[in-house]
């Protein structure tokens, strides 16, 4: 696989290149200057948080480090100019080895004016005057000689978000290793979870087996036992309880900076196997979902489906006493469902591209992350999901609505949490490919 990557590398670029110099080309522009960041400082701290580079640095160069800079512009390879300080702090790594270094043209600096000054020279010598700059930091590039009007134009990147949707070789390549390693780390959280561990446990034997640290992660493992799996974004890490019943586990990977994400929802031998029957139910539906993703399908309509499905599922178990068209038209099946069916998925867990610069809201979609039609080569999540979340239960409990619902079943599969099942598939011409199923089940 990683031989693979490695020789997609190289048409990659090139068309990323070429994608930004016919944007630029439309806007009449002749450059482009994107910054990797600055690091974020804990307030009142001397410390900062984990770095992430500016994604759009990393859609060229899988390089997480603060202070570079890009500079595209026709004609030549893409410059990347490398802030090196002399630092005896902190380690400061060779990129001579790197598989990728040899697509740039590669300058190092010891320091951020250092660096402008190398643009700016690169600039003046190729009789570049219009120019735009991507990134965080604005104020320095003003200093620099950036004009305020050429700084994080609106339409320029919105334009780059789009083309971000679409993947290449390389990036399915990136994501589709992204799912394999996390799926090593899902195989072995179910055997400690089976085993009788507790969250934080079942978090490290997670961690070991994708062979990371956490701030590599896209994002914070959520390992939530029993009840807490009603909690959406669950962040514990409890010591106790052990032995749970039910685990949701949403737990990604990132390979050269691409991210997986994918949920399971685990149950214990001794689990209610009313619950154990439900969880194989949204299994069925998010497998029903997968297979009817095509291009052309809307994602309001995907989100539309997922909620008769719902409906419908929980209609059969008794939990609704009204049939699956009748509980979404009323709303009912976002007491249960209250999220979105998907979202994209590359640099950025949520990644852009989603949601189109002209898209209209409706009731329906106003809270969606993915909007508009599925189209060849995006990547997504497909993520349907079962929960028993007090706060949405409890308005329901008592007037007009409390008559649709079987509070005896909700209160006995209340303590199992919820389910979520989650795949990371990416569109083809004639349905998806699911990238996670090929490593896990």
């Amino acid at each position: 696989m990683k031989d693979e990557i490695i020789s997609l590398y190289s048409a990659h670029i090139t068309e990323q290149k070429q994608k930004v110099l016919d944007i630029l080309s439309v806007s009449g522009f002749d450059a482009l200057i994107i910054y990797s960041g600055t690091p974020l400082r804990y307030y009142a701290d001397d410390q900062d948080a984990p770095f992430r580079a500016y994604p759009h640095f990393a859609h060229f160069a899988p390089l997480n480090e603060v202070g570079s800079f890009l500079l595209i512009q026709k004609g030549t390879k893409p410059l990347l100019v490398r802030v090196k300080p002399d630092d005896y702090w902190h380690e400061q790594i060779s990129l001579a080895e790197s598989f990728w270094i040899s697509d740039f043209e590669f300058i190092e600096v010891s320091s951020p004016d250092s660096a402008w000054k190398e643009l700016n020279v690169r600039l003046t010598k190729s009789n570049i005057k219009s120019f735009l700059y991507m990134g965080d930091n604005p104020a320095e590039a003003k200093v620099h000689g950036v004009d305020e009007k050429a700084i994080n134009p609106d339409e320029l990147i919105a334009r780059l978000d789009t083309e971000r949707s679409y993947k290449t070789p390389y990036e399915i390549a990136c994501i589709s290793e992204a799912n394999r390693i996390a799926s090593e780390g899902h195989k072995s959280a179910h055997e400690v979870f089976l085993g009788g561990a507790s969250e934080l446990e079942i978090h490290q034997a997670y961690m070991k087996a994708v062979g990371g640290v956490e701030y590599e992660l896209p994002y914070e493992t959520i390992v939530a036992l029993n009840e807490k799996g009603s909690i959406l974004h669950y962040q514990g890490k409890r010591k106790e309880p052990k032995s749970g019943k039910s685990l949701l586990l949403d737990a990604g990977a990132r390979y050269l900076g691409y991210a997986s994400d994918i949920t399971r929802t685990y149950v214990a031998p001794d689990a209610d196997p009313l619950f154990v029957e439900l969880l194989a139910g949204v299994e069925k539906i998010q497998q029903e979902l997968c297979g009817l993703v095509k291009p052309g399908l809307s994602f309001a309509d995907l989100q539309k489906e997922t909620h008769l499905k719902i409906g419908d599922l929980l209609f059969s178990f008794g939990i609704f006493k009204i049939d699956g068209k009748e509980a979404s038209e009323l709303g009912l099946t976002k007491v249960f469902f209250p999220h979105g069916v998907g979202h994209m998925l590359g640099l950025q867990v949520h990644d852009v591209g989603g949601v189109k610069r002209d898209s209209k809201d409706t009731p329906d979609t106003k809270n969606l992350r993915t909007k508009g039609v599925v189209e060849v080569g995006q990547v997504f999540t497909i993520e349907p999901g079962v929960y028993f979340i007090e706060m949405l239960l409890r308005p329901h409990r008592s007037g007009d609505t409390a008559k649709h619902f079987n509070w005896e079943l909700i209160d006995r599969l209340a303590p199992y949490g919820g389910v979520r099942i989650e795949d990371d598939v990416l569109v083809t011409e004639n349905g998806i490919r699911n990238l996670t199923r090929e490593y896990l089940s």
